[in-house]
């Protein structure tokens, strides 16, 4: 397994790739807000409480899926370790219990030090407002856990919901939010972009040019008025489905929808003197299996041409009408390649439903931890594919990064100071290739030398 001589050792790991990625956070001092952030009552033996939340969230960029995976993807990984900066990696019952020990000022204290990170770090914090809108979809997820907690018209389904803010354009977690299993987007949408305008610090100027995009759930009069009032543009689905069909009646022309077999959109002609600012309205409708139209409205703030340059449609003045109509039902359709795919994404990649805590601030620690996990994996592949030529790493999800990107196997070189001085891959490896070019570039400001070997 290990080989040493006098002067280096070399150590194997299952994960060097990602322990390249480990060298790349250090550098950075990804997890230094957290430390001097996050203060955690329990006292220290081996590990100090952060120490332990370090190791919770390198397990999950190693793909583990349950914190009990500590002990099989980390501890029994020292490579990994050394790449990440740790020496030993405590035991998985004791970082549950320290997990356990957070108390809800923790919970706050661990989402300051994230608003932190991401506006160090991400692209969504340095969006361009100045020359196209911000998108930021907002959603919710279940999440399954004990038998304290429900479900909204889930009698049999206990759990509780995860609501996100993610900046579509970069794929980032701009907030996510732990609530009780029973509430609903109408009532978790003010909070959430409330924390989405802290993390991003949006002014009137930015919140004038961010987009927010959402289902049903969040498509209330009040919380559609609550959107406008605050100056955002809105992209949205109107909750009330009595109101729809009410609206739905005064579409004087239905266009087929060519891509969607059944579906058919028509403009809205009634006035809408409910919402504080001008909207458009567009009234969608699908046949049921059981004959009947299953219909939905959209509001939007968009104009045609604005809506027509998100949905990347050339436009013109002899642009057909059924066209822009059309265009604004693609755009609301690409919330499921945005918050929906998200949630998929981390479900797959980081199995954000396998690790449920009974007690609710442990649940949001490891919720955060998380979201922090998801969006240095959407940062590490920024990195990889800038670093070198273009490469098929740019269309690889949260998945396919974990599984496949950060599992590379090979050898870490080590000095007799235990200093890492050279990465070798699997050469058998079919991203090899690809990640020693990155690699190389990425890590030039740590003299670590990146090759590819036999292993």
């Amino acid at each position: 397994m290990n080989e040493s001589t006098t002067k280096a050792t070399k150590h194997f790991t299952g994960c060097a790739s990602l322990a390249a990625l480990g060298v790349k956070l250090r550098q950075l001092d990804v997890f230094g807000p957290i430390r001097k952030t996050v203060q955690i009552a329990q006292k220290a033996v081996k590990h100090t409480p952060i120490d332990k939340l370090y190791d919770a969230f390198i397990s999950l960029l190693a793909g583990a899926h349950g914190l009990v995976e500590i002990n099989t993807r980390l501890r029994a990984d020292p490579a990994l370790q050394t790449a990440f900066g740790r020496s030993t990696c405590a035991e998985q019952s004791v970082v549950q219990q320290t997990l356990d020990s957070c108390t809800a000022e923790n919970v706050r204290q661990m989402e300051q030090a994230l608003d932190t990170i991401y506006r160090q770090h991400s692209q969504g914090y340095r969006h361009p407002y100045a020359t196209q809108y911000q998108i930021l979809d907002v959603d919710m997820s279940g999440m399954a856990c004990g038998k304290k907690a429900a479900f909204a018209k889930q009698r049999n389904r206990r759990g509780r919901q995860l609501g996100q803010v993610l900046a579509s354009r970069y794929e980032e977690v701009v907030t996510d939010r732990l609530f009780e299993g029973t509430t609903q987007l109408t009532k978790a949408l003010q909070p959430l972009l409330e924390a989405a305008e802290q993390t991003l610090e949006l002014d009137e100027r930015k919140r004038a040019r961010t987009l927010v995009r959402v289902d049903a759930g969040g498509g209330s009069v009040d919380d559609v008025n609550w959107l406008l009032s605050r100056g955002y543009q809105v992209h949205c689905k109107d909750y009330s489905s009595s109101r729809a069909q009410r609206l739905a009646a005064s579409v004087q022309y239905w266009v087929d929808d060519p891509h969607v077999p059944g579906r058919q959109v028509g403009w809205v002609y009634l006035p809408a003197p409910e919402y504080v600012r001008p909207v458009q309205r567009i009234a969608v409708r699908c046949r049921k299996a059981n004959g009947q139209w299953g219909i939905g409205v959209l509001i939007s703030t968009l104009s045609p041409v604005e809506v027509l340059t998100l949905t990347q449609v050339t436009t013109g003045p002899d642009t057909d009408p059924a066209t822009v109509l059309l265009a604004y039902v693609y755009f609301y359709d690409q919330r499921g390649g945005a918050a929906e795919t998200s949630f998929k994404g981390d479900q797959q990649g980081l199995g954000s439903t396998k690790r449920s805590k009974k007690r609710f601030e442990a649940q949001q620690m490891v919720m955060l931890l998380g979201t922090l996990a998801h969006n240095v994996v959407i940062w590490a592949r920024q990195w990889l594919t800038e670093a070198a030529a273009p490469s098929k790493l740019r269309h690889y999800g949260i998945l396919r990064m974990v599984r496949d990107v950060f599992h590379v196997s090979g050898f870490l070189v080590l000095d007799a100071s235990c200093h890492i001085v050279q990465i070798v891959l699997n050469q058998a490896a079919p991203l090899a290739p690809i990640l020693v070019d990155s690699l190389q570039v990425l890590l030039a400001p740590t003299h670590i030398a990146i090759n590819s070997g036999e292993t």
